[in-house]
């Protein structure tokens, strides 16, 4: 049996399913047509997100925390991404990397191009 390919995306970086420039997204945002007409944001569905901005261990790095490895062993820490699997992001397209994974195309984006999420409200999380 093969098995499927897994695309993982690194960093502080979100995978994003397509949308198609209208002016109304899926999530009822409404998307000025300049907006639109120019591609300066697009929106889109996250399907998979990276761990987040890596921090240095600091712990056994001396003088050198630029230096790979330590011998610490503890495992890599992350700034948590505040971006999630399912939410719908509304993004600047120029900072997007377009990218096509057996036949689907993607766009990997930054996080920090994220001008704002939608998310589903869920009962396990509070709403503020």
């Amino acid at each position: 049996m093969k098995q499927h390919k897994r695309l993982l995306v690194v960093g502080d970086r979100v995978l994003v399913k397509i949308e198609d420039g209208e002016q109304r997204s899926k999530v009822g945002l409404y998307l000025p047509p300049t907006a639109v007409d120019n591609q300066a944001v697009q929106g889109g569905e996250i399907v998979s997100t990276g761990p987040g901005l890596a921090l240095p261990d600091l712990a056994d790095q001396g003088d050198e925390p630029w230096r790979i490895g330590g011998s610490s062993g503890r495992e890599a820490r992350y700034v948590p991404m505040q971006a999630q699997v399912g939410d719908y992001a509304l993004f600047f397209r120029k900072a997007a990397v377009e990218i096509t994974f057996e036949n689907e195309q993607y766009l990997v984006v930054p996080q920090a191009a994220i001008l704002a999420l939608v998310r589903e409200p869920r009962e396990d999380i509070p709403e503020y």
